[in-house]
């Protein structure tokens, strides 16, 4: 089933406050004791010092739908895991784009043509919010994407101009970058991902009847992951500016933040300038990721490039920390992973360089947090739980499980299994240090 939403009418109706006309409240306290909220550089649940162990379960939305690639029974084990190891935040995807028979992304999608949007989708995120909840979870909602994998920027543009999308395995990553960033100029792009945030914003959970403007199991909404300026560097800025204020008029329960990278390796060609976009008044904390071998900085089958490579991680985390402070808000370390031993696809490789790395990342997130410092949270990529690629190294097809590795990417490379016991201990112990705090 599928369901047609007119962006006027819907904005007219979120605005006027009639979609939440029947919603039930949040339940008990007031709000500042209920929802998460930012006191200077530290997050705080009422009166309490809120830190966090987390990871990234983008395909939640999917495994919690009752249609096509859905698998409830899967969903409720994986967050029963993640509950037994402390994670206690789930960045996860709440916005995809269609159509379903375009490559390289998550299939079946949210939104599968312009303003047409898979209410079994739409149920399967609930689903998760429900069963977070339950579990003391809170969840970090990314609203779009700079890449190709969920359909974000790139299907918007194609969806606007009638134009194709120069996928980087095809034509690189710089064109289809730009391509990506002329979403920032491209009014009538702008539009349709207005239209769904609006509806995801302003959306009735239809199982506990929650809004989710109301709903404190939600952390924050995120603009998109890893938004990036390249050749629209001061439109980006703007889209930025304009977007967080919309969110905020839609729902003034929830922080807002950007899903940036951060600096990046090339921050000359990226332009994600982070610390002005995190210095925007309606941007409550700043979001960065590192990538050691996507950066160019380590090579899984040199073994001599990882304690260069981990010095320098350790310098970005540094630098983030720092701006962090400057701007006088919350840090979260949101993206982070490292291939299985010698670059190796398969399950059955061995992950001691995998766990040396999380310890280093963890405990230097650890000691900041512990000084007090602005770093309050960090999300591993990625949970893969129970699944197992079919093609180790191959890409993602319909029908195969989905694990931590987005569609465009060899499956295998990042995920976290649940029979990863060196790495989920270590996990475990580093959860219940930062959950002390």
């Amino acid at each position: 089933m599928k369901i047609h939403i007119l962006a006027s009418a819907l904005l007219m109706v979120c605005l006027s406050g009639n979609v939440l006309a029947h919603a039930k409240p949040a339940q008990n306290l007031a709000r500042s004791e209920k929802f998460i909220q930012v006191q200077g550089t530290q997050f705080i649940i009422g009166s309490q010092a809120h830190h966090f162990l987390g990871t990234n379960l983008w395909y939640g939305i999917n495994l919690g739908s009752r249609g096509p690639g859905g698998d409830q029974p899967r969903l409720l084990r994986e967050l029963d895991r993640l509950q037994a190891l402390g994670v206690t935040n789930l960045r996860v995807v709440a916005a995809s784009e269609g159509p379903n028979a375009a490559p390289f992304r998550m299939q079946p999608s949210l939104q599968t043509s312009p303003g047409v949007f898979d209410e079994q989708l739409l149920h399967g995120l609930d689903f998760l919010l429900v069963e977070m909840q339950k579990r003391d979870m809170h969840a970090i909602m990314c609203l779009g994407n700079f890449w190709q994998w969920s359909g974000g920027f790139a299907q918007y543009v194609s969806w606007a101009d009638g134009t194709s999308i120069p996928y980087p395995e095809q034509f690189g990553w710089t064109t289809f970058e730009n391509y990506s960033a002329s979403f920032y100029v491209n009014d009538k792009a702008k539009s349709m991902y207005n239209r769904a945030v609006d509806l995801i914003v302003s959306r009735v959970n239809t199982i506990s009847g929650v809004s989710y403007s109301s709903d404190p199991t939600i952390m924050a909404w995120e603009l998109a992951n890893e938004p990036r300026g390249q050749n629209q560097p001061d439109a980006y800025l703007k889209w930025v500016s304009d977007t967080a204020a919309r969110i905020k008029q839609l729902d003034t329960n929830h922080l807002v933040t950007t899903g940036s990278e951060g600096l990046t390796a090339s921050q000359d060609n990226t332009q994600t300038r982070p610390e002005l976009v995190h210095a925007l008044q309606n941007i409550d904390y700043l979001t960065f990721h590192i990538w050691i071998q996507n950066f160019g900085w380590y090579d899984p089958h040199i073994p001599a490039t990882y304690e260069k490579a981990t010095k320098q991680a350790l310098e970005y985390v540094e630098q983030h920390i720092s701006m962090a402070e400057r701007l006088g808000k919350p840090a979260v370390f949101e993206e982070f992973g490292i291939a299985r031993d010698g670059g190796d696809f398969n399950v059955t490789a061995t992950t001691s360089v995998r766990d040396q790395y999380y310890q280093t990342m963890f405990e230097a997130s650890l000691q900041a947090a512990t000084k007090g410092r602005p770093l309050n949270g960090m999300n591993f990529w990625a949970w893969a739980g129970e699944g197992r690629p079919v093609n180790a190294g191959g890409l993602w097809q319909i029908g195969t499980p989905f694990i931590g590795d987005p569609p465009h990417e060899p499956q295998g490379w990042y995920s976290v299994y649940d029979q990863d016991s060196s790495t989920t201990d270590i996990i475990k112990h580093y959860a219940r240090q930062m959950n002390s705090l």
